[in-house]
């Protein structure tokens, strides 16, 4: 006698959404990866930190968590708005940038190199990580 083991067709359909969900999230990362090594370095907090003196350092966060804290020297200029008013950044200085985590950083970073912006560093990690000097907004 031999026995069939089956799948029900609903295992079979969450399977495969599973792998479509990994599928993307994967291309998604590398295609971030690409990006990030294509148009930025991205820093580590100590080189961040040695560099953002002689660098235009940009929050890309939205006002409200600018506000609530930033690294000390920082200019907030959030993503919708940088492409709009990017022309207010000086080409011949680095462009340090940083967000929460590191989406954001990287499609300024690809949008400013479009544009031919050549120096632009990323903070490895974002704000999320920074141990440095803050400043939050009396207000």
């Amino acid at each position: 006698m031999i026995v069939v083991l089956g799948v029900s067709s609903g295992l079979m359909i969450l399977n495969t959404v599973i792998t479509i969900i990994l599928l993307v999230w994967i291309f998604s990362w590398a295609f971030q990866t690409y990006r990030r090594k294509r148009y930025a370095t991205v820093l580590s907090q100590d080189d961040f930190k040695q560099g953002m003196r002689k660098a235009q350092v940009i929050d890309l966060r939205q006002e409200n968590d600018f506000k609530q804290g930033h690294i000390l020297g920082a200019r907030n200029l959030p993503y919708p708005y940088l492409r709009q008013q990017y022309g207010e950044l000086r080409k011949d200085l680095p462009v340090y940038l940083y967000d929460e985590g590191m989406t954001l950083s990287t499609q300024a970073a690809a949008f400013l190199g479009k544009h031919g912006y050549n120096h632009l560093y990323i903070l490895k990690d974002g704000y999320r990580a920074w141990d440095g000097k803050t400043k939050k907004s009396k207000y």
